[in-house]
């Protein structure tokens, strides 16, 4: 099916690649994603709840535990807690994002989802691999076992919640459009990339990407966005849920070729959402410098 959303965004920058986007994407998977899947520690998905907000979470495991069966269906050995808990009870729109920061690979799964006991069984729609620009590297260094988990939840970002978004040099975005599925994606700069405006807006650039613009395209047809920042040292997970905007004017913001604005709607801080602990190594070569530094 043609995504209004991405033709509406290609035609505005420009991009005259006929057909190009996610209505050319193919379902099955193919066996060199299967491999990867299987090798993959974390996944980060995305949905939207039953109040209709959307949301990103991460979910991990040892290798394995993400694991084709068939050409068009993942078995996912873990089930989300909050913000997401619950919303796989029946099946459902998710966007899956496999990422694997030290080799700098990703890649995208799209479908529908539902709970069977304690995993996912995940029906593709949409199977692709994305480029390397704007990961940071990163290593396991410590796997500990699942501890407690805390929360704590508000309507606005505290003061060291708005620093550890500052500090940020990669984010997930999920995004849903009506009819057309959840999508979740990876944004990376450089420290500072992502502007906390207060503690009820943030902004981020949008670099040069692959020209699908899959996130972007939701955004046209549905403002409904989440965004979670992992803490990589501690496990800890900050998941901000709200509505996004895209501002077409980039105002010189070194890379950018538009802006996108974010108003907070809900946030949850929850500690001990990952058990992994990473090691940083070096930043993307692509990040374009922050603040003209």
């Amino acid at each position: 099916m043609r995504h209004a959303g991405e033709s509406a965004v290609q035609r505005r920058t420009g991009v005259r690649l006929a057909g190009h986007g996610s209505a050319r994407v193919r379902a099955e998977i193919p066996e060199v994603a299967a491999r990867f899947l299987e090798s993959q520690r974390m996944v980060v998905i995305g949905a939207e709840d039953h109040e209709g907000r959307v949301w990103a979470a991460p979910l991990t495991g040892r290798p394995g535990f993400v694991a084709p069966s068939g050409d068009r269906t993942i078995l996912v050995d873990a089930v989300p807690v909050a913000p997401l808990a619950g919303v796989f009870d029946d099946e459902h729109d998710i966007g899956m994002l496999a990422v694997e920061p030290w080799t700098r690979r990703r890649m995208r799964v799209n479908g529908r989802a539902r709970r069977d006991g304690d995993h996912l069984i995940v029906r593709t729609e949409q199977v692709y691999s994305n480029c390397p620009k704007y990961l940071q590297k990163r290593t396991i260094v410590e796997d500990l076992e699942p501890g407690e988990r805390t929360s704590r939840s508000g309507d606005r970002l505290s003061e060291a919640q708005r620093e550890w978004i500052r500090a940020a040099d990669t984010f997930f975005v999920a995004t849903h459009a009506p009819g057309l599925g959840s999508d979740v994606s990876h944004r990376g700069g450089n420290p500072g990339f992502v502007e906390v405006v207060d503690d009820r807006r943030l902004v981020w650039p949008d670099y040069a990407g692959n020209l699908m613009y899959m996130t972007l395209g939701n955004l046209e047809l549905n403002p409904a966005a989440g965004l979670l920042f992992l803490d990589w040292a501690t496990g800890d997970a900050l998941h901000l849920t709200g509505r996004a905007r895209v501002d077409w004017e980039p105002r010189e913001v070194p890379g950018a070729q538009r802006l996108v604005e974010f108003d907070v709607e809900h946030v949850l801080e929850a500690g001990g959402a990952s058990p992994l602990r990473w090691a940083f190594e070096e930043y993307s070569r692509f990040n374009p410098p922050v603040g003209g530094a």
